[in-house]
């Protein structure tokens, strides 16, 4: 009976130790999967950034195609305008009508003075993203007022490439929104920036065809309405970046955007 006893005995605890290696595996086995799992997720994630990022770079290629095309077509414009002036300036000068030379000199004068639109920070690199912007949107038939004040350095505060990333994605949500006016006269950018108590200011308002649609407190991108969008994650995360100011609002047919970053 004994003998009986220590067999049934040394069983159960045979099987008590199967049973816990048994689980032991079980555990492993999970544990192996949810890693798995976890790799497989940011891959997947990865994956999907990529693509996201890649979207992305395309829509700027496009856009900066775009906007060296308009430049250019502006250049030939120039090029055939300022050829026509001479000749009329020869002809005049050729027949002796100097005082006709004198009006028309003033009148081309006063011409290129009002449709000199080339905005002068004081930064070069703020100067060819803003610039070449509103050449965009002028094509557009867009109206841009602008002033803006720029340091001429910013390595040792803020980057350079920070601030023009801010501006090119703030004029292109801009011209996007207006372009869903019906009426072109209705359509209109306003662009401040400037040095406000030893931080650089960025103010700019523009016209809305709609009103933008908001989750939590939260502006979405029009092109996604599930989405933050893209562009105002990378101006979000630029200013998160400095500690900087942000607020978005809008009003009945405007958008505002208020950006202030420590320099």
């Amino acid at each position: 009976m004994r003998a009986l006893s220590r067999k049934a005995s040394g069983t159960g605890i045979d099987m008590m130790r199967g049973t816990a290696v048994i689980w032991v595996l079980v555990l492993i086995g999970a544990a192996l999967l949810l890693a798995a799992g976890g790799v497989l997720l940011r891959y997947v994630v990865g994956v999907l950034a990529d693509r996201r990022t890649l979207r992305y770079q395309s829509d700027l290629l496009q856009k900066h195609c775009e906007e060296v095309q308009n430049m250019y077509r502006q250049t030939r414009g120039w090029r055939h305008d300022y050829h026509n002036h001479i000749q009329t300036m020869k002809a005049h000068l050729a027949m002796g009508k100097l005082e006709e030379l004198e009006t028309y000199l003033n009148e081309l004068d006063h011409d290129l003075t009002t449709v000199d639109t080339v905005i002068k920070t004081g930064n070069v690199m703020v100067d060819a993203i803003l610039n070449s912007k509103i050449s965009v949107a002028a094509s557009k038939g867009i109206a841009v007022e602008a002033k803006a004040v720029v340091p001429e350095k910013l390595d040792t505060s803020l980057s350079e490439v920070d601030v023009c990333l801010i501006v090119g994605n703030l004029m292109d949500n801009a011209i996007e929104a207006c372009m869903k006016m019906r009426q072109e006269g209705q359509r209109f950018i306003r662009v401040y920036i400037d040095i406000l108590k030893g931080q650089l200011y960025i103010y700019m308002i523009n016209a809305i065809g709609e009103n933008p649609k908001k989750a939590g407190g939260v502006y979405l991108s029009d092109k996604n309405a599930g989405s933050h969008g893209f562009g105002l994650m990378r101006i979000d995360k630029v200013v998160d970046k400095y500690h900087g100011y942000l607020e978005r609002q809008h009003e009945e047919g405007v958008f505002a955007t208020e950006i202030m970053l420590p320099l």
